[in-house]
């Protein structure tokens, strides 16, 4: 698979996608993830940013755009959705597929060409072995960022928060 006919991405934003699949390829192999699954993680990455750059008027819009366009092509895979629909804002609901495709789209290589320190490559490195752990603190990233930004949090991604740190809200 490869990014579909329907994509509308820069130059820039296509060599991220692929960068985001290699990502999760080297993952899969070294987590010894079954063919199946692999190829759930493989179709997310190649539809997650696929309309982020179609004129779409808000940020946000392109993961449920992308998603509804998916499903209306043919894509079955609820999780593929899901994690196509939410990779920018997480979701509570995701199986593997879309906590994988959260943490490649964060962790992908090309994010550290900003001239910024950054330990992203480490982390990267660990999440075979620490997922989990590794899926709170770019959780925790990507809040403090939104937070710091001046724009609210969503829903879905407090739920994400609660269900990763086992707690509900009061």
């Amino acid at each position: 698979m490869s990014l579909p006919a329907w994509a509308q991405v820069s130059p820039q934003r296509r060599a991220h996608v692929e960068r985001v699949v290699a990502q999760l390829d080297e993952w899969a192999r070294a987590m010894h993830v079954p063919a199946r699954e692999h190829d759930r993680w493989r179709r997310a990455g190649w539809l997650h940013d696929a309309l982020r750059d179609a004129p779409l008027g808000d940020r946000l819009a392109h993961g449920p755009a992308a998603a509804d366009r998916a499903r209306a092509e043919g894509e079955r895979d609820q999780g593929v959705i899901d994690a196509v629909r939410y990779h920018t804002i997480g979701f509570a609901g995701w199986d593997d597929v879309g906590r994988m495709l959260f943490l490649a789209d964060f962790l992908e290589p090309g994010r550290d060409a900003s001239g910024a320190p950054s330990d992203r490559a480490e982390l990267a490195r660990r999440v075979p072995a620490e997922r989990d752990a590794v899926m709170r603190e770019v959780a925790r990233r990507r809040i403090e960022w939104v937070l710091s930004s001046g724009w609210p949090l969503r829903p879905e991604t407090v739920a994400f928060w609660n269900g990763l740190v086992g707690r509900s809200p009061p």
